[in-house]
């Protein structure tokens, strides 16, 4: 089955990127990127991570929200009259990419679905079973973007899936300190596609170096998985240990790994978010001058 259906978990609090993260939600944070007319400018990094889900085909979105992330709701209302404005001033360029946007919005379907409390990235992913239905989707944390030429980080991990028939399967990437992120043993690999033998949460022994990056395709019966699985790290409810009991349960789970062409933009922490902002300038800066 095509995938066509995205949910985007965007309800967490920010606490580690306060104060600003108190009236302005962290995936709202603006990163580099280049215009159409080749001039260097930002956009909130959750509009990239929306735009490049929609170039790839989606077009049903449901965004988990929480408390004080209106903002986020009225980013995604489109403003024509805002746009016109900015024609009027003579600001084409800026109008031009806006209006792309709203375009985008307008021949989608958004749905947003309310976490009244931070209970965990599976938490979040589990309020959007009655968008999901019984097809496959694709599951992503908005403050995390990867600029990949192409987007084939993207057509890797959806052709993945399509490929091995898996349950889920996931996107990882080699790090150093693998401690701080959910972490992936693989067993095999065929033509860049792994078998995932078992996957562990914020170990403080890492079993290996693939950390699970926060996004995945996985087909419905990880609802199932994520409505049995109990508080985990933080007592929270972890997407990882939803996944962890698919592959007790005897189901099958892949993975695919990023690029070293492929740049990770994730804005968790204030080092993370400089090192967004200094990558994404220095990206597409290189990018232009060639």
């Amino acid at each position: 089955m095509k995938l066509r259906k995205a949910v985007i978990a965007t309800a967490g609090l920010g606490t580690r990127l306060l104060s600003v993260t108190k009236e302005l939600p962290k995936e709202m944070l603006p990163v580099f990127f280049m215009s159409k007319d080749g001039n260097l400018s930002v956009k909130p990094l959750l509009q990239m991570v929306f735009e490049q889900l929609y170039r790839n085909g989606f077009r049903e979105f449901c965004f988990i929200v929480g408390r004080g992330k209106r903002s986020v709701e009225d980013h995604f209302t489109p403003d024509w009259k805002f746009v016109e404005e900015l024609n009027n001033k003579g600001k084409e360029s800026l109008a031009l990419d806006l209006q792309e946007f709203y375009r985008m919005v307008e021949s989608s379907t958004v749905v947003w679905v309310n976490q009244p409390e931070p209970k965990g990235f599976g938490h979040a992913i589990l309020q959007a079973k009655p968008f999901v239905g019984d097809e496959p989707f694709m599951a992503l944390a908005g403050d995390t973007y990867i600029i990949s030429p192409r987007d084939d980080h993207l057509r890797r991990l959806m052709d993945g899936y399509i490929k091995s028939k898996a349950e889920a399967t996931l996107l990882l990437e080699w790090v150093s300190n693998p401690k701080i992120y959910g972490v992936a043993v693989l067993e095999e690999e065929t033509e860049g596609l792994f078998k995932v033998k078992g996957v562990v949460e914020k170990p403080e022994k890492p079993p290996s170096n693939w950390a699970i990056m926060p996004l995945y395709v996985f087909k419905s019966s990880i609802m199932d998985a994520l409505s049995e699985t109990g508080p985990g790290i933080g007592g929270e409810i972890q997407l990882t240990d939803a996944i962890q009991k698919l592959i007790m349960d005897g189901r099958k789970v892949t993975a695919v790994t990023l690029d070293k062409s492929e740049v990770r933009l994730d804005i968790g922490t204030p080092n993370m978010y400089w090192e967004a902002l200094k990558t994404s300038h220095e990206y597409w800066r290189k990018t232009w001058k060639q």
